[in-house]
């Protein structure tokens, strides 16, 4: 089911961002997967069915249109696409946590050789659901604008997702955190003891699920936000993780907050609009309440001095081989635990009349980063999701560590 497709207004090649060969450089010219599961109850599809939606859609996303030139640093237009080599289907292994896709997609080789890196499976489970997963590469499409791409390609209403970014000018205080965050990544790394045995092998990922009503809550009650709940849930996680693996107290474990730069009008556009901010999870704390309380004031600065702004500006004013280089520095193992991101997907994902029970964006790590954490929000549903490097061989119980977390902060 190959179709030849015009580049209908696609100019032929689009030259990476900073943000772009970033990635490219953290992942060492390998693909970088970010990984998109919807869980459904009930019948699969059949492939041919999803085949079908793919060849009619794909060539109307502009983002699936582009293959990566790594030695140009380029994306090239495709103006073929054979379905065939996109959208796959798999049997499911026996699964109790709902970790199986997840191992299975971030295991898969994805596409190479300049075509589009993109796919989609149909994972069939027991008889009781099934999972449809999409796959990109994290140098064509961060988490945003994938969440627009298989909107676009996979549901029946093909529209919602993500908001767009409101871009302002920042404040004095906002260029001296941005650089304030360079600088720390210049500097010799901080203690992470709970992470130190992470050697670079195989991932494990898994999960946890919740309410977004109930997250809103809990913030409501203490003027935070859904994400300042998450991140101070997870910092207690790792507070109470490493409390029982030593006896001892952790220090606040800087990561990196990936924030959209993606406004209206690039819902599908190629390439990487986000920036980071370095923010310490007050791990050190011994109540979820204190380490809300923090968790807020540092968000409440990042909003305030609108940091984001600052940072995307000295991207935009930086050569892109040194702004790329220090944006991997910045997402390095060697200085921070790695991304804790958040992606609200929006509405329940419908395809071909069924919807989405729940949904999961992760990505693979890279450039030693031992963890990658995301929390995705679809309808009501909230799902965690960890992907840690596998000789954190107890970082399975973060999930469980974060809902009792949550549990304390209802109870304060």
């Amino acid at each position: 089911m190959t179709r030849a497709h015009p580049g209908g207004g696609l100019p032929p090649s689009v030259p990476m961002t900073t943000v772009d060969v970033a990635y490219h450089l953290a992942a060492r010219g390998g693909p970088l997967p970010v990984v998109f599961v919807f869980w459904f109850p009930g019948r699969a599809p059949t492939l041919d069915a999803v085949r079908a939606r793919v060849a009619e859609r794909a060539h109307r996303v502009p983002s699936l249109r582009y293959g990566i030139v790594r030695d140009r640093r380029v994306f090239r237009r495709a103006d073929r696409l054979p379905v065939e080599q996109h959208v796959h289907e798999a049997r499911l292994p026996e699964d109790d946590d709902g970790s199986a896709p997840g191992r299975m997609m971030l295991t898969q080789p994805m596409a190479g050789g300049g075509r589009p890196p993109w796919d989609v499976w149909l994972l069939r489970g027991r008889e009781d659901g099934y999972a449809l997963c999409y796959r990109t590469d994290h140098a064509l499409q961060d988490g945003v604008g994938a969440s627009h791409a298989v909107r676009a390609l996979l549901d029946d209403h093909a529209i919602g997702g993500p908001p767009p970014a409101r871009l302002a000018r920042p404040t004095a205080r906002g260029v001296v955190g941005a650089l304030g965050d360079v600088a720390a990544s210049l500097r010799a790394g901080s203690g992470m003891p709970a992470l130190d045995r992470a050697d670079g092998g195989r991932c494990g990922v898994c999960h946890a699920e919740t309410t977004v009503a109930r997250l809103r809550a809990i913030g409501r009650s203490r003027g935070g936000t859904v994400n300042d709940v998450y991140l101070a849930a997870l910092a207690h996680a790792v507070h109470t993780w490493h409390m029982k693996e030593t006896g001892t107290v952790h220090p606040p474990l800087p990561v990196v907050i990936p924030m959209s730069v993606r406004t209206a009008g690039e819902e599908c556009a190629p390439g990487n609009r986000m920036v980071v901010a370095r923010l310490p999870l007050p791990c050190d704390e011994s109540s979820p309440r204190r380490a809300l309380t923090r968790v807020m004031a540092a968000t409440e600065r990042l909003r305030a001095s609108r940091q984001r702004d600052a940072t995307r500006l000295l991207l935009a004013a930086s050569p892109r081989a040194i702004g790329a280089r220090l944006g991997t520095r910045m997402v390095n193992g060697a200085v921070v635990a790695g991304p804790a991101s958040s992606v609200n997907f929006g509405q329940a994902l419908v395809h071909q009349g069924a919807v989405s029970r729940r949904a999961a964006v992760f990505a693979d790590t890279a450039a030693s980063v031992p963890w990658v954490v995301t929390l995705t929000s679809q309808h009501d549903t909230a799902c965690l999701s960890v992907v840690h490097d596998g000789a954190l061989t107890t970082a399975g119980e973060l999930p469980d560590l974060w809902l009792a977390a949550l549990l304390e902060l209802e109870q304060a």
